[in-house]
């Protein structure tokens, strides 16, 4: 699995700049003018992780692979998106695809750059985005509403979805987004949400894009911000579109460098990825041979045979054990056969929760 990131924000707030900078890619066009982007533009980057390199030092693999993580820059959406201003639909469409929405909002001034509401207001530009996310989802679950409304006739288990269903609406229809729902651990819902996908039901995490001298500190239209994200549960982070593009192309001691000199100490793409992990409640444990070392995406608490299936579904099915390093243990004995003769590989279970940096080899049998 990997985590998808969807970018979204109103026209000209720097989304596609801060795609072509977060991905290090020049393939998102960016124009002083809204709907640029018509297309959603799709790329895979790979998580930063030091815990690979380290791991290779010790293995000399033939190749490295990292976890990856999909940005999706969907085009800028505008009052009515709902109803299909703009094309909205279609990038509302888009964003169902995503785990994750990074809202990118104007934190800066610019005569040269304009706003699509004639104003830099960050607060209202949010609302405009997240009332248009609401109603979409409003709409997709009263056409939900009708073929419940007919099935539960006939159907007991469509009569519960129906009374989940209205009750969701209700709560829709106070201006609250899905994620706050106070049934969301609920079978009914949880089967509601897996065939619906509710945009608002999404972590989002706000994305507060400065000028250049606000990066280290912040303004005060990223204070606003940063006050909104803390009352509405979600996770803000600083950025220059700008800056991150000039940083596209550099060496790595040359971005830290660079990044210093600023007073930052990690780029837009790295506090995003840890943002959307922990969000998420992603981690990464290795596997690591002469022909790779590899980092693997799964969710806390997945047991090792669930991880297993993240390889392949037949490691999951077939499962027998995992002999298990901690990537700490990795480190000190330089190595498995080193850690293994110290005591320190462990042979575990199907019921055997997967930490964070466990090295692993699955046994199965198929």
């Amino acid at each position: 699995m990997g985590l998808s990131i969807g970018i979204v924000g109103l026209p000209n707030v720097g989304k596609s700049s801060t795609f072509n900078a977060l991905t290090k890619a020049q393939n998102a066009q960016s124009a002083n003018y809204p709907f640029c982007t018509i297309e959603p533009n799709r790329a895979v980057v790979n998580v930063p992780d030091e815990r690979l390199l380290e791991l290779a030092k010790i293995v000399k693999p033939e190749r490295i692979l990292h976890s990856v993580v999909e940005f999706v820059d969907i085009a800028g959406l505008v009052k009515g998106a709902s109803k299909g201003e703009g094309l909205g639909n279609q990038f509302l469409a888009n964003i169902k695809e995503c785990d994750a929405i990074l809202h990118l909002v104007r934190c800066f001034e610019d005569a040269n750059i304009t706003h699509i509401e004639g104003r830099i207001d960050p607060i209202g530009d949010i609302e405009i985005i997240d009332l248009e996310l609401l109603l979409a989802d409003i709409e997709t679950l009263n056409k939900r509403i009708e073929k419940l409304q007919r099935q539960s006739k006939t159907d007991k288990e469509a009569k519960l979805s129906l009374e989940c269903a209205l009750n969701l609406l209700e709560h829709l229809e106070s201006y609250k987004p899905v994620r706050v729902f106070s049934h969301k651990d609920s079978e009914v819902f949880i089967q509601l949400n897996k065939e619906l996908r509710f945009l608002t039901n999404k972590e989002v995490i706000y994305g507060a894009n400065v000028d250049e001298e606000s990066v280290a500190l912040g303004n005060e239209y990223f204070k606003k911000v940063e006050e909104y994200a803390h009352k509405n549960n979600a996770e803000v982070i600083l950025l220059c579109a700008k800056l991150e593009e000039e940083m596209v192309g550099m060496e790595e001691n040359e971005r830290l460098e660079f990044l210093e000199s600023l007073g930052c100490k990690e780029t837009g793409l790295g506090q995003i990825i840890r943002t959307g992990f922990s969000k998420l409640g992603l981690i990464n444990y290795f596997t690591a041979g002469v022909k790779e070392v590899r980092s693997w995406t799964i969710h806390k608490g997945d047991s090792a045979p669930i991880a297993a299936g993240v390889i392949h579904k037949d490691f999951e099915k077939g499962f027998i054990r995992a002999e298990t390093i901690s990537y700490k243990d990795y480190i000190k004995y330089g190595g498995e056969l080193k850690a293994k003769e110290a005591g320190a590989m462990r042979i575990e279970g199907k019921d055997y929760i997967v930490a964070d940096g466990d090295v692993m080899h699955f046994r199965f049998n198929v």
